[in-house]
This record gives C-alpha cells, structure tokens and sequence, in this order.
C-alpha cells in the first residue's frame, strides 16, 4: 500500500494536529452546505456518524505523518458506506462529501502559519498525503457501501426467485401476494410466461416483469398491461431464442409457464423448428406440442405415414412426401398443389395415383387425411 505520508516529518503533523483538528466543523459545515443529501440537522445518529468520521479521520493523519506503517483502520469508513447504502444515499453524495473534505482540509493548512515555515518540498509531500489518504479511506467506504449493495441484491434476488417458483407451481394467492410484497412486485391483472437463457437481464428490459434464472433457461412472468405484450417481449429478447406462452390471468400463472416450458424443452429437441423467428409464440405451436407431448405415439405415427415410402427409391419417396404435404396443406387441391410445387397438374394427379396405391382410402377419410397430415409434422427421432 503506498505511504506517501511517511514522505512528511512527523513534527510537521504535530504542528498541523491543533489546526487541521480545529477544522472540523469549518469541514462539517462545507460538506452540510454543499451536498444536499446531507442537509440535515445534526441530530442522533447522523450526527454522531459525521462528527465521529471527520475527528477520526483527521487525528488519524496527523498521527501517520512521518510513520512507514499502513493504513491502520478503515473500518469505520468501510461501516460509513455501507450506512449510507442502507439509508438510500447514493456513492455520488459520499464521494462529493469527502472531496469537500479534502478541499477544506487543505485550505485550512494552507491558511495555518505553520504552512508559511514549511519548505516546499515539504509542503508538496503534505498535499500528496493528505489526497491519497482521503483516497484510500473513499475507497473503504466504497467497498463498504458495494458490500451492502451485493447483500441487498443477494437478498432481493432470492426473494424474486421464490416468488416466481410460486407463481410457476401454482402458489395460494395470499402466498403470491406475500412473496410480492416482500420481492418489491405488483401484482398484474393477466402476465405471461417467457422462457428465455439470462432470464434476469431480459425482464430488466420489461417494465413490471419479474424473473429467475436457472438451467437449463430462466423464466419470467411479463404483465400484459397492453395489447402489445408481443412487440414487448421480442424487443427485450432481442436475438434470443425465447418462449413466450399464453396470456392468463394471475391466477393462471403455473398454466402459461407450463407451456412455455415446454415449448422451450421441445424446440431445444428439434421438435419445434423455428424459421429464423428467434421468439416461439407456445399457443402458436399447440399441434407440435402435443405430438411432443408423447414420443413414442408420435414416432409411431410417422412411422405409418413415412415408414411405407422407404420402399421407393430415395429421390421418388422425396417427391412423394413433398406432393403429399402440400396436397394435405391445399385441401385436396390439384391446382392449388401444383402451383406451390411448380409442376403440371397431370404431374400432382400421376403422383396422387401412387399415393393412392400406398394409402388408399386414407386420403379421402377426414380421419386417414389428419393421422397423415401429423405423421409427416412429426419430426425424426433424434
């Protein structure tokens, strides 16, 4: 740790002791006078606090001047920043405060007669003590004040999170209200659930919204206060790839959260493709998850659509699925089939034909022609 105090001689700091000790209150007055957070009588505890921390503090460095030793005690300062946490002042009031200090202390040893017979040499080494002690005591209190900030966030955080696990699994709502109230969150009408990696950082961009991070992503619960929740969320996303499940009523929380949650688990398998869109709206997707919802039926289920084309070879199968899909897709269409394959009618009517030689009267069953429209949705096991 530097010393630069060691630099001045100590009958230096025993001369300036009654003069920068007598500064006290002219240091006192000046901050009061100059940083409006600590505009206040001094009374009770705040008064004690001031007075204490400025006597302390000079007494401290006229007794380090001419010494080689550390810093010996900056816990005083340490608990100052942290009071000044826990009272709701900022560092920017706390760091003016000390600068002021530090202006008045040295104009006091300036304006002292002792100054006059020092030499300059000496007096430049008394300046250079003087801020990086004011520095290093700052410092102290900023940790402090940073060490509060951590617990207090510590603290919020895990207040958040309970709350939201609440409101995922469907919590009593004098307990949602409780855990509200205690995480510093109102309480909206209709939210919705929004699944997303870095969770906590994402809902900082949504005014209301509250949220916990967790693997393998986090959630947040998003207020629909407006009809634009969509425009919202995909702002604060950004490129994230994100779930945003349905609007629900407050009561309905562990719902929209559940199928978000599970829009998330079946896109992160492949079962949900996404086009490029980085949000998924889940009630967008109903059909994809219910096939996501039992594998093995579905898997069962392509496996009849797809499995009796494996007989083709590879390049007329392909054709196969494609004209069916779209066909499926068309209604039945003909026309409407050929023009979204760019081929010939003749051409969708020649394929229809094999199909027919596959499926038979599935194709024209409303039943036949859903179990085929799902077997090909249905995504190959991974």
């Amino acid at each position: 740790m530097e010393r630069p105090w060691s630099r001045v001689p100590a009958e230096a700091g025993r001369a300036l002791r009654p003069y920068l000790v007598g500064a006290t209150d002219e240091i006192i007055t000046a901050v009061r006078a100059q940083v409006p957070d600590y505009q206040r009588p001094l009374q009770g505890n705040f008064g004690t606090r001031i007075t204490r921390g400025v006597t302390y503090a000079l007494n401290q460095f006229v007794g380090l001047l001419g010494s080689d030793t550390d810093l010996p005690d900056t816990r005083i300062y340490a608990e100052l920043g942290r009071v000044e946490h826990q009272e709701g002042r900022t560092l920017a009031a706390l760091q003016s405060a000390y600068q002021i200090g530090t202006r008045t202390a040295w104009r006091a040893i300036g304006e002292s007669p002792v100054a006059e017979s020092l030499p300059a040499g000496v007096i430049f080494e008394l300046a250079e003590a003087l801020f990086s002690y004011v520095e290093q005591l700052s410092a102290a209190s900023v940790a402090g004040w940073a060490e509060e900030e951590a617990v207090r966030a510590g603290s919020l955080r895990a207040r958040r999170h309970a709350l939201v696990d609440a409101l995922a699994a469907q919590s009593d709502p004098a307990e949602i209200e409780k855990l509200a109230t205690a995480a510093g969150w109102i309480v909206p009408a209709r939210l919705a659930a929004l699944v997303v990696e870095d969770a906590v950082e994402v809902a900082s961009r949504i005014p209301g919204s509250v949220a916990a991070d967790g693997p393998p992503a986090g959630i947040a619960f998003v207020p629909a206060v407006r009809d634009d929740v969509e425009a919202v969320v995909r702002a604060a996303v950004r490129d994230r790839p994100a779930v945003l499940g349905p609007v629900v009523g407050v009561g309905e929380a562990q719902r929209t959260a559940a199928r978000a949650r599970a829009a998330w688990s079946a896109h992160a398998a492949g079962h949900i493709s996404q086009e490029g869109d980085p949000l998924l709206l889940a009630d967008a997707r109903l059909v994809e998850l219910l096939l996501a919802a039992t594998p093995d039926l579905a898997s069962d289920l392509r496996e009849r659509v797809v499995g009796p084309l494996r007989e083709m070879p590879s390049g007329a199968a392909a054709r196969a699925i494609e004209t069916l899909r779209a066909w499926l897709d068309e209604h039945g269409d003909v026309t409407a089939t050929a023009a979204a394959l760019h081929v010939h009618p003749q051409t969708v009517r020649y394929r229809l034909a094999g199909l027919r030689e596959v499926y038979g009267d599935a194709l024209d069953h409303p039943t036949g022609r859903l179990e085929l429209l799902l077997g090909l949705r249905t995504p190959r096991p991974s």
